[in-house]
């Protein structure tokens, strides 16, 4: 057990170093230079002077050769510090801190929402016995993640903001401003729930401890919720890393849509300005973020089946 936590927090931590790394090339790839960008409005009017661009390069350490950068802001990194953002001058963790909580919101309405569809769907298709409708409720899911985040929102925000004024558009002040924001998030996060239990649960009622029971009596409730189900959520929670940056990546266009601050407008204004240290804290938090919902992932695989953590199971 303890080898299987080990090496489970070992590639945990190896993919942030490669998140940290990766975004730090791709960020210097990009054309311009951020310092100019940074200064592109001058200094009470007046465009800055060759030296006082020196002069900020140096204060942001964009003056050193670019392994003696990379090795600074690793080591920075390890320590939780980040460095100032270029544009506003404020600690980028200090920026991210308060730019969480609205998105935070927004993303755990979208995880209830999706675990709330996603599971009744799934549990509901492999129940009922009705073909024609078991039909129409499997092939939901498919339409459900084809559809764009955006639209889903905009459609969302015709609907119930401008024909039926029930909840606001934009803005997030108030439980109101939540929901529909929620849903955006939710409705393709849930699909993709509902697409991996309803196949688990399909799976797991065909296994022959299934077919045992069914011949000793058992109901048909009992073996659908207390057998089948725990069996089919070992793959269901799989997509759990997957739903969590899915929800991160979706609240960059949900806070777009409906005009909300947040994590993901920050991201926006940050990469539009090549705010270099800004957009790696943001790329490391949510990866951080993906990495520790992973990591949990795999550490209920051996509590659901023991046989995982002894290698008996793939």
């Amino acid at each position: 057990m303890l080898w299987y936590v080990g090496r489970r927090v070992g590639l945990a931590l190896g993919v942030l170093w490669a998140a940290f790394t990766v975004s730090f090339v791709v960020l210097w790839l990009l054309p311009g230079d951020p310092v100019e960008v940074m200064a592109s409005g001058g200094l009470d009017g007046e465009p800055l002077t060759p030296q006082q661009l020196a002069e900020l390069r140096a204060r942001y350490g964009f003056d050193k050769p670019l392994l003696v950068q990379y090795g600074d802001r690793l080591w920075a990194a390890l320590h939780g510090d980040f460095g100032a953002s270029i544009q506003s001058g404020l600690g980028v963790r200090t920026q991210i801190t308060d730019a969480l909580p609205p998105t935070l919101r927004i993303a755990l309405g979208g995880l209830m929402c999706a675990a709330v569809f996603g599971g009744s769907l799934a549990l509901v298709a492999t129940y009922t016995r009705v073909r024609w409708l078991r039909q129409i409720l499997m092939s939901l899911p498919s339409l459900a993640v084809s559809l764009p985040t955006f639209w889903v929102g905009l459609m969302l925000v015709q609907l119930f903001a401008f024909q039926l004024r029930l909840l606001p558009s934009v803005g997030a002040n108030g439980v109101e401003s939540v929901v529909l924001p929620a849903i955006t998030l939710g409705l393709p996060t849930g699909a993709l729930v509902a697409q991996v239990l309803a196949k688990s649960l399909s799976q797991a009622l065909d296994e022959p401890y299934i077919v045992t029971a069914r011949a000793k009596g058992v109901g048909r409730v009992a073996i659908h919720f207390r057998h089948a189900l725990r069996n089919a959520t070992i793959p269901a929670l799989t997509v759990l890393g997957y739903v969590v940056g899915n929800l991160l990546a979706g609240s960059v266009v949900v806070e777009t849509v409906f005009n909300r601050p947040g994590l993901g407008r920050l991201t926006v204004q940050a990469v539009g300005v090549q705010d270099i240290p800004l957009v790696q804290g943001i790329v490391v938090f949510a990866a951080t973020v993906f990495v520790l919902a992973n990591l949990l992932v795999d550490l209920l695989y051996p509590v659901l089946d023991p046989r995982i953590a002894t290698g008996a199971v793939a």
